[in-house]
């Protein structure tokens, strides 16, 4: 009875084992640890951060490396002011020298086209040069004088020479009557235009000869080409007694003023010449910009001509407005006229005299020469 009840006792020990129901104390055996729960991955992406861009630093600007510069000398440099005197930015001599009177007129080239104004020749400005221009001859880049095919000649007459006379009376060159005979008369006259000018002094008209007359001319009216006399003036005023008179010669003014049709502009004297190869036709007081909108000093060449001008800017009305800078122009101010020195204007050149600057207007053209100087 007691070996059952003993064997009992080791099954059921047994059993208490093999289900995990072990007696509460301590064991010597390794522990059976359960497995982690697994992750469960969610269907939805995490998103990955966007890193915020690194902003990069503004290209600095670069400038346009030189090509031809104050102090370069050479047949390139003769190029250029040949190409220069070809659309009027250059006067004189071709000398080869990349000077002042280069530089001058680099830079006004340059500020017509909107290009930086350097004074140096990059590629920008040459590209521009080179479209507005004609590849220049030996002759022209040597100062070489070849006389051209003659169109006009002592001996000719009809109304080709009648135009001539015309417009050499125009600059006081021809002095007669206006006959349509071209005989020693005309041709002195065509000789004196032509030695101005450095043309072969032919006395005989030449295509070169005809462009510089046609381009520092006015086409003749009926008046001119027939000897009538010209309608007066009815607006004309007097002129004050520091104003010069028609015909009268000029002195002390500037060389540059001195060929051809010149609005001649001083600013240290107030005044504002119209000269015609020197010699004075029309002259009367002006006005120029304040510090703040100062009327810009150099050659320049009328570009638009606007009778009934008013200002975009400024909506104030610009009669008999001749613009020569971009917006600066030569015109008749009535607060000028009102108030006379006590203003100034945005950098314009003012005229108090409406008469007179209606007169001036009339016979200035597109392509007139104005040197404003100090």
């Amino acid at each position: 009875m007691k070996g059952n009840v003993c064997a009992l006792a080791v099954l059921a020990s047994a059993a208490l084992v093999f289900t995990g129901c072990a007696p509460n104390t301590p064991s010597t055996d390794t522990a059976v640890v359960a497995p982690a729960p697994a992750v469960v991955e969610s269907s939805t992406p995490t998103p990955t951060p966007t890193q915020s861009p690194t902003p990069s630093a503004s290209p600095t600007p670069t400038t346009e490396p030189a090509l031809l510069a104050k102090g370069d000398s050479g047949d390139e440099v003769k190029d250029l002011q040949a190409r220069l005197k070809q659309i009027a930015w250059w006067n004189g001599k071709i000398s080869g020298e990349y000077d002042d009177q280069t530089v001058s007129a680099i830079k006004g080239f340059q500020a017509k086209r909107e290009l930086p104004e350097t004074g140096e020749v990059d590629q920008k400005t040459l590209d521009a040069l080179h479209e507005m221009t004609r590849e220049p001859t030996d002759d022209e880049k040597n100062n070489r004088l070849t006389p051209g095919k003659a169109i006009l000649k002592d001996g000719d007459s009809g109304d080709k020479v009648k135009d001539l006379q015309a417009r050499l009376k125009q600059l006081d060159w021809f002095t007669e009557d206006v006959t349509g005979n071209y005989g020693s008369v005309t041709v002195a006259a065509v000789k004196g235009f032509q030695a101005k000018r450095e043309i072969p002094e032919t006395g005989e008209v030449d295509q070169r000869t005809v462009d510089k007359l046609n381009e520092m001319t006015t086409e003749p009216t009926d008046e001119e080409l027939n000897n009538k006399p010209k309608k007066e003036d009815k607006d004309d005023e007097k002129s004050s007694d520091s104003e010069s008179k028609q015909g009268e010669k000029a002195e002390g003014l500037p060389d540059e003023c001195m060929t051809g049709k010149v609005m001649c502009i001083s600013k240290k004297s107030n005044k504002l010449w119209w000269l015609k190869d020197g010699v004075v036709s029309i002259s009367f007081d002006v006005r120029f910009g304040t510090d703040e909108t100062p009327t810009r000093e150099g050659t320049f060449y009328v570009d638009r001509m606007r009778k009934d001008h008013v200002s975009n800017m400024y909506h104030t009305p610009m009669p008999y407005a001749m613009f020569f800078s971009r917006g600066q122009a030569v015109h008749y101010s009535s607060d000028f006229a009102a108030r006379g020195y006590n203003g100034g204007s945005h950098g314009c050149v003012n005229v108090r005299d409406k008469g007179k600057v209606a007169e001036l207007y009339s016979q200035v053209s597109i392509g007139t020469k104005v040197y404003v100087y100090s």
